[in-house]
């Protein structure tokens, strides 16, 4: 394969909080439907299973109260996984010359529903509350503002495409020389205006996610964080390639023949540099809702058949939205970091649905073939946005150049 002229973009830090960090690890491994609590306290008087963050969060610092979130404390979080790597980051290259990009489908919108609820009812917002809480700009203003980085920074809102595309937005911005690293990924977390707004489409499940089963009947959403620190300086990780295409199908179904995703693959592919029979690993948009896993599966089963390994790991994280892309690649990068460790089980009822091509699920007996250390993950938005990404050991550039 050629020489790509493009200059490679590596991932020199990743941090990862999702709900998956909160089940059993023999519950992980296992190809079994996993549950996960129901609650109402977004949709009253209706409960839905809802992929909740365990983990205590840590708290907003005084002087940035008006970002005060809970979209923002994940942020938080992840950033104190990454913290030395972050800092290390801006004493090399300066903070002028490092970039902030994050996905976010709603951001703090649930803080305005409660400032909201309360103005209606007293007449004056909480002690507190600020709009930047609630803002799509504020996930990335945090971000800068916590880590005094003066570079480019703002947030990307294409629904649950938006973290997928905010990695090629940091790709860039390196490529263009404007920064010599990004923080890019994405966060969310719940509101009722999220949960309410997916059960009035129909989308959301009463009892778990189920992808690619004949008794699928809808998504669980999930809250989460993902953040990358991307660079040119050569790493084990690389960001191998991306495939976007906005097909503008429907407002919220996508094409049954699924062209938009087949174009971002294609393009994932040829970015990268890679054959279809090269990806170790795929992991599916996989929502559990009849329409998307009927097109993705035709789609993915035409481009690989049944030679590529694949899993939707929504049933451990949820679907995190605007965050799902960045956590969901977190879970590949983690994959190429310990490739002894077993391939994201698919977690469901294994009942095959007659109407879809068989796909060769991940069981929690496979591994990553050694050959293969590349990994794709899709995602999928509303608007018919389509975001294939690539993700891979750096030898593989090495051994195709």
């Amino acid at each position: 394969m050629p020489m790509k002229t493009a200059p490679p973009c590596y991932l020199q830090a990743f941090a990862v909080i999702s709900a998956a960090a909160s089940i059993a690890a023999e519950k992980v491994h296992s190809p079994s439907l996993i549950s996960h609590p129901q609650s109402d306290a977004f949709s009253p008087g209706t409960s839905y299973p809802l992929a909740t963050v365990a983990e205590t969060l840590p708290e907003m610092p005084p002087e940035l109260g008006r970002y005060r979130c809970r979209n923002n404390r994940l942020l938080l979080a992840a950033i104190g996984k990454m913290f030395a790597a972050l800092q290390n980051a801006i004493e090399h290259y300066g903070n002028d010359r490092i970039g902030v990009v994050i996905g976010t489908s709603a951001s703090g919108i649930r803080e305005g529903e409660v400032a909201l609820k309360q103005y209606r009812q007293a007449g004056e917002f909480p002690a507190g509350f600020h709009y930047k809480q609630q803002e799509i700009g504020g996930a990335a203003e945090f971000v800068a503002a916590l880590l005094n980085i003066s570079g480019p920074a703002w947030s990307v809102g294409t629904s649950c495409a938006a973290s997928a595309q905010a990695m090629h937005s940091a790709r860039n911005l390196l490529r263009l020389g404007l920064c010599d690293a990004v923080i890019a990924g994405g966060a969310e977390t719940f509101s009722g205006t999220t949960v309410q707004g997916f059960a009035s489409l129909g989308a959301l499940s009463r009892s778990g996610c189920n992808p690619f089963s004949q008794n699928r009947n809808g998504t669980v959403l999930g809250e989460g964080a993902a953040l990358f620190l991307l660079s040119r300086e050569p790493a084990p990780l690389a960001l191998l390639g991306i495939g976007m295409s906005s097909d503008a199908y429907h407002l919220s179904a996508p094409d049954p023949e699924g062209s938009g995703a087949r174009i971002a693959m294609e393009r994932a592919l040829a970015d990268a540099d890679v054959k279809a029979w090269q990806i170790g690993y795929l992991n599916l948009h996989g929502t559990a809702t009849p329409h998307n896993d009927a097109m993705e599966a035709k789609v993915v089963f035409d481009m690989f058949g049944g030679n590529v390994p694949c899993s939707a790991t929504k049933p451990l994280t949820g679907h995190c939205l605007g965050a799902s892309g960045a956590v969901e690649l977190a879970l590949c990068a983690q994959l190429l970091q310990r490739p002894e460790s077993p391939l994201p089980v698919h977690h469901w009822d294994g009942c095959q649905d007659p109407g879809l091509p068989p796909l060769p699920f991940a069981d929690g007996s496979q591994v990553l073939d050694r050959n293969r250390p590349v990994c794709m993950s899709n995602t999928y938005a509303f608007g018919g946005a389509n975001v294939s990404l690539v993700i891979g050991c750096s030898e593989v550039m090495k051994r195709e150049g």
